[in-house]
């Protein structure tokens, strides 16, 4: 009798950019949560759901040749008042997968603190993701080891991915909203909206 209990999947990825604050600073960007979402994820993916929630379609993942599947997250993300960004996976399903949607969990966590030193600015970040899941039958023969070592890379790659999305988008993004707020706060000078009628 083969023993097909659960097995755990889980990566690590940390983040370390350097930011130069522009006239409006990054803390201040940080408080649109919304807008480090759409940094990290494909717009046509996402659905803002409301009370900081988004859910999010993965891309799709392929392991060992024998399952290929798109889990969809939900997450919550929101900004601490000591301005650190915090994320948290709050559900996940994976459509067409019946037999490993009511045996699969993910967890999702991660953390972007903006941190001041030596007159710089720098973005330090973790996240984790774990997954947990039943395996199916046409897997219980397959040694464990060899599913470990293909879980846990797969999750690497997806944290990678994330990571990536994060360091090229980020920051320009940030750069375009403080362009964007200094022009507004210009034309507001210039054209006050509460002058008596």
């Amino acid at each position: 009798m083969f023993n097909h209990s659960e097995i755990y999947f889980q990566a690590q990825e940390t983040v370390n950019l350097e930011v130069k604050q522009q006239t409006i600073p990054i803390q201040h960007y940080l408080r649109q949560p919304f807008r480090l979402v759409k940094t990290i994820a494909n717009e046509r993916l996402m659905k803002v759901l409301g009370f900081d929630r988004y859910q999010l379609q993965m891309k799709p993942i392929n392991f060992l040749e024998i399952y290929h599947f798109q889990p969809t997250v939900i997450l919550k993300v929101w900004t601490g008042a000591s301005g650190n960004v915090y994320l948290q996976s709050e559900s996940c399903e994976i459509k067409g997968i019946d037999y490993i949607n009511q045996r699969f969990s993910l967890d999702l966590k991660g953390k972007l603190t903006p941190i001041e030193r030596e007159g710089k600015t720098y973005l330090q970040g973790q996240a984790n993701l774990t997954v947990k899941v039943d395996l199916p039958p046409p897997l219980w023969l397959t040694p464990k080891s060899i599913l470990q070592t293909t879980g846990n890379s797969l999750l690497k790659g997806v944290l990678m991915r994330i990571k990536h999305q994060l360091v090229s988008q980020l920051l320009q993004d940030y750069y375009t909203f403080s362009k964007e707020e200094k022009m507004d706060s210009f034309n507001n000078t210039l054209f006050p909206s509460n002058l008596p009628s």
